[in-house]
């Protein structure tokens, strides 16, 4: 039997999934010991157990000057940010891909623009958002608003145009109105891609998300792995780094269980 008509069975698949973790983990370990035999000084790979104990520490013990924790602060600072920039995105992504995947002249209006503008890099016009926003809130949103929604209007806009035109037609003898068809047809058949596009525009939202809280903000996780690369604590920034990764995890994670509930037949299994 060929490879690709093999599927692992349950007690492999975990191994399977597991396997590319345990050996990060021990060649991480591996090369840690290493470089600590040579210098137990060494601040580039800090033991696990130095990384376990610092992050023991910044998830319990408060700030001296405010007595709140900061790691949790700036999780929930750096959250809300991200989900006003991508509910913002999320939504003009909608708006903007149905009326181009559905209306000829929008389209022929904005296609090209749209297309252009996804071509420029975000993290470029970073500094004219900021002169033009200011170091404040706004600009930190913009930056992952303009980062994602021209990728996101594109995804739309293509799911829109692949409706079979059947449905488009029998829509219209039947007397539905424009606005009838795209909120009848179109809407519940791209919704579905919405959540996913979602998901694939998360990578890059949380590094619009980094950039902008390193350069100019005072809370943040970006802000807080900045701050502290210049004393080397490397123990502090995986502490982060992991904690950012867990985090986008979860957030996947929950998008892919609201696509399964709200959209069974979308057939999602990634």
């Amino acid at each position: 039997m060929r490879l690709i008509n093999r599927s692992p069975g349950p007690a492999l698949r975990v191994f399977l999934t597991l396997l590319p973790f345990v050996l990060v983990l021990v060649a991480y370990m591996i090369a840690s010991e290493a470089r600590l035999a040579v210098n137990p000084q060494d601040k580039l790979l800090p033991a696990p157990s130095t990384i376990a104990a610092t992050a023991e520490r910044l998830l319990t013990e408060g700030d001296r000057r405010t007595g709140r924790i900061l790691f949790w602060h700036d999780t929930a600072i750096s959250l809300q940010r991200l989900a006003i920039g991508v509910g913002l995105a999320s939504l003009t992504g909608l708006v903007f891909g149905l009326l181009i995947g559905l209306v000829p002249h929008i389209r022929a209006t904005f296609g090209g623009f749209v297309a252009v503008a996804s071509m420029v890099p975000p993290l470029a016009i970073l500094p004219i958002l900021f002169i033009i926003f200011g170091l404040g809130e706004v600009s930190k949103i913009m930056l992952i608003f303009i980062g994602i929604t021209p990728f996101l209007i594109r995804d739309l806009a293509q799911r829109t145009v692949e409706i079979p035109h059947e449905q488009i037609v029998k829509a219209q003898t039947l007397g539905a109105s424009t606005g009838v068809i795209a909120l009848r047809v179109a809407l519940p058949q791209i919704l579905p891609r919405l959540v996913q596009s979602v998901r694939l525009s998360l990578g890059p939202a949380w590094l619009f998300l980094i950039a902008a809280e390193a350069i100019a903000s005072d809370l943040g996780l970006g802000y807080r792995i900045f701050l502290v690369r210049r004393y080397l604590a490397m123990d502090v920034i995986l502490t982060y780094v992991i904690w950012i990764t867990i985090l986008a995890f979860l957030i996947d994670l929950a998008l892919r269980w609201l696509s399964r509930r709200a959209f069974p037949w979308s057939g999602d299994g990634l």
